[in-house]
């Protein structure tokens, strides 16, 4: 497989881009072609028209008109005008998945259909989508951004013999951090910072220990952090000989009991000497600053500070530690294995297609067979033991970020920034000082290659990309009618433009100001006034809701961050520029939308050019689909694991697990179709790149 890639690294290069004319040029179509649309993103209230709900007996926006149930959203209005086109809502409110199931048996009544990436490119092979592909030449902006970004023509291919592509890719943002750790850093300072010992009034006392260390106990550990003023990089020492493992001692002082006030003096004293007073009497800033350092040691050791000490953190008998959005969400509550990847240097369990990831081989791995994820869902477990992670979760109870805020009764979880820290303004007391911030990606041990015995460093698995769902045109649904293609693919085309863009980003002209900032290196503009008092009015800021309820903004396409970013609370964007500023410096490493010379740090594509025969396996593996799913509803043994251990038939242990997964569940053959179809697609990659 190394060859391979040596192929294709050694026959890269850079493509020119082409200039963006209009698509209407060469894809002509007469005015008022009608388009019908069955595209919405996961439900009724975030279609391309205005839901009951959403527009109650008539809402006013920012452009001054007033919007009823069944008008079109102004994105959409504003896209029937600029490309004079017609469109017929057909969207049943369903997510992707769903949506594309509900219309396959009947596509010849719609022209636009919104799936996952893996179903549209599918269907796309059985003859039910059109091949995006055949009509590059004719879509100037399309084809630009695939020459200038390969890695997310890699992402689209559905075919490596003639380059077919099924779907309009989406995108939420792109090269850069997704999801975050989120704390109440108000808490953490509350803890560790000070001088002399911390005392409280009232506290737990316990002696729960099932969870074990995963740092070292002895010796020392270097690693890179950023200095605390965000001016470089400097190396600093985890000295376990100095004090010792923090889980370990702990857990040795647990054989008759301990205290909460007890169990912070401990966790202080560890950090004055394990990193020879580097942090001060500031010990939060281990986890909360600029320079932060942590591992998933001292995240437990910190919990266990919380929960027990909830009298002086929220003036009750009870804090929860780490817990999910929606408590009672699949999709959600992933998010805790998911953070389980980057505190124990896992990886594929944050991919952006099923569990898989490319190895320092050369070579795709699938996290569901691999001992590593079971082991680190076993410390999950351990922790979900001592009460660290939420009752909520463990019993699947419907409980929100929201509500634990608000009530002061959640401590920690791994979210999206913005729509996570929004919550500062509207269910925290900013007055009081209580803070609800974006935190460092944890030091972990991670097996790049660089090193045999790896290396002690911050890797996030959670990189933007291509995401997992798409739009695409029904064959059957289009026909023979010209008009209904051009126009299909002039709307690709067109949101693929610059105005496109900030189009499906912030909506129409009227919710923008013509005065511009600099982000990411590139001029974006301003949202108006109206728009920001209207994003917290209606939406208490939450910018995704905002935007794709209200807008018609961000349901595909290309999502640009700058308008999320001034949506962002000053909190959000405290914690977030310190992630930035790591990244930037490199002590944060991530994917690379590229083929990388460490082939580890190769993002794996979002969909892979299977065959219809392939295609037709794949679906006999019902096991895999329904077993690991990471939809709402569905079931995912990951997270049952993580709750109940090893006590699930065929996985009693973590090398039980792999290898039930692998032969009994069909993880072979899934691993060996998706590795045939990456071997193809880097061949196909290196014969485009001459």
């Amino acid at each position: 497989m190394k060859k391979v890639l040596s192929l294709v690294l050694a026959l890269v290069m850079v493509l020119s881009m082409v200039s963006l004319a209009s698509a209407s040029e060469t894809l002509p179509y007469a005015e008022g072609t009608v388009l019908r649309m069955a595209v919405g993103y996961n439900n009724n209230k975030t279609g391309l028209r205005f839901d009951p709900e959403v527009a109650g007996e008539g809402v006013t926006l920012a452009d001054g008109v007033t919007y009823h149930s069944g008008d079109f959203k102004p994105t959409w209005v504003a896209v029937q005008d600029l490309l004079k086109i017609q469109k017929e809502d057909k969207y049943q409110g369903n997510g992707d998945a769903k949506e594309f199931d509900y219309w396959k048996e009947q596509l010849d009544q719609v022209d636009m259909v919104a799936g996952t990436a893996a179903k549209l490119s599918e269907n796309g092979e059985a003859g039910l989508l059109v091949n995006i592909g055949e009509y590059l030449d004719k879509m100037p902006n399309f084809k630009a951004y695939l020459d200038a970004n390969p890695i997310v023509r890699l992402s689209i291919t559905g075919n490596v013999e003639n380059g077919a592509i099924y779907f309009s890719p989406y995108f939420d943002g792109v090269n850069d951090i997704e999801k975050m750790p989120l704390m109440r850093t108000d808490w953490v300072e509350k803890l560790l910072n000070g001088e002399g010992e911390f005392t409280a009034e009232s506290v737990k006392v316990t002696n729960k220990k099932a969870y074990t260390p995963y740092m070292p106990t002895s010796g020392k550990v270097e690693v890179e952090v950023v200095k605390a003023d965000g001016s470089g990089v400097e190396t600093i020492t985890k000295d376990y000989d100095a004090y010792g493992n923090i889980i370990d001692k702990m857990n040795a002082a647990m054989e008759n009991s301990l205290s909460g006030d007890q169990m912070v003096n401990m966790f202080r004293e560890y950090i004055d000497k394990t990193y020879n007073g580097y942090y001060g009497t500031e010990r939060a800033n281990l986890f909360i600053g600029q320079n932060a350092a942590w591992d998933a040691d001292e995240l437990v050791a910190l919990l266990r500070c919380v929960v027990n000490n909830p009298n002086t953190l929220n003036g009750t008998d009870n804090i929860e530690g780490l817990f999910s959005r929606e408590e009672n969400n699949t999709a959600r509550r992933a998010d805790i294995f998911r953070f389980g990847g980057s505190l124990f240097g896992v990886r594929g369990l944050e991919s952006r297609q099923d569990y898989l990831y490319v190895g320092t081989d050369g070579d795709l791995h699938d996290a569901r067979m691999e001992v590593a994820t079971y082991e680190a869902l076993g410390r999950l477990h351990a922790m979900v033991e001592e009460g660290l992670i939420s009752t909520a979760f463990i019993n699947s109870q419907e409980v929100k970020t929201e509500n634990y805020l608000e009530q002061d009764l959640g401590f920690m979880h791994y979210d999206y920034n913005q729509t996570q820290t929004v919550y500062n303004a509207t269910k925290l007391d900013n007055a009081a000082g209580e803070k609800y911030m974006a935190v460092m990606v944890p030091v972990a041990r991670w097996f790049d290659g660089t090193s045999e015995n790896g290396v002690y460093m911050r890797f996030t698995e959670s990189w933007r990309s291509v995401k997992t769902d798409g739009w695409g045109i029904s064959k059957a649904g289009v026909g023979s009618d010209t008009n209904k293609l051009n126009a299909a693919l002039s709307l690709i085309d067109y949101a693929y433009s610059e105005e496109g863009t900030i189009m499906m980003s912030y909506g129409p002209e009227a919710f923008r100001q013509s005065e511009t900032f600099l982000f990411n290196g590139k001029e974006m503009p301003k949202i108006a006034d109206a728009t920001y008092t209207e994003l917290w009015e209606k939406a208490n800021g939450n910018y995704t809701n905002y935007a794709r309820q209200f807008l018609g903004s961000t349901l595909s396409f290309m999502k640009s961050q700058a308008f999320e970013y001034q949506c962002t609370h000053e909190v959000g964007r405290e914690g977030a520029g310190k992630i930035s500023t790591a990244i930037g410096l490199g002590t944060i490493k991530h994917p690379l939308l590229a083929i990388a010379d460490d082939a580890w740090y190769t993002s794996v594509p979002t969909v892979l050019p299977t065959t219809k025969e392939d295609n037709q396996a794949l679906g006999n593996l019902t096991d895999l689909t329904e077993k690991f799913s990471m939809t709402n509803g569905g079931e995912n043994v990951l997270i049952d694991i993580i709750i109940k251990g090893f006590t699930i038939e065929g996985m009693t242990s973590p090398e039980a697990a792999a290898e039930y997964v692998k032969d009994t569940m069909g993880g072979a053959q899934y691993l060996d179709i998706k590795e045939m179809a990456w071997e193809d697609l880097l061949v196909y990659y290196a014969s485009m790149a001459v």
